[in-house]
């Protein structure tokens, strides 16, 4: 067997071997983490901007009006005499076509 010439045998650089690991951070970064970090950003503005009155939908799926805001709590009001106390992240959004939920 002949003796391997170290010359001829070349290790891959650094830069070269951990490439891979750098492009798939990067891939994940801009597929993953961005875009949710963009979405959280545009909860938090949005909870933010919450005032009495927002017709609002809730993570569990409830529609109502909010009646009260205290800090990170929020009282809404689900149907007449029914008001629900919550956090104020469990708001998922706020309805602005009320045509469909009017409808039964």
């Amino acid at each position: 067997m002949p003796a391997a010439n170290p010359a001829s045998m070349q290790q891959p650089s650094m830069f070269t071997s951990l490439m891979p690991i750098f492009l798939i951070f990067i891939v994940f970064y801009f597929l993953l983490i961005r875009p949710q970090a963009k979405k959280q950003k545009e909860h938090q503005k949005m909870l933010g901007e919450l005032k009495k009155g927002d017709r609002v939908v809730t993570a569990s799926g409830l529609y109502g009006t909010i009646h009260d805001i205290q800090g990170n709590n929020v009282k809404i009001k689900i149907a007449e005499g029914v008001n629900v106390q919550m956090l104020k992240s469990a708001i998922s959004g706020v309805v602005t076509d009320t045509a469909q939920i009017e409808k039964k």
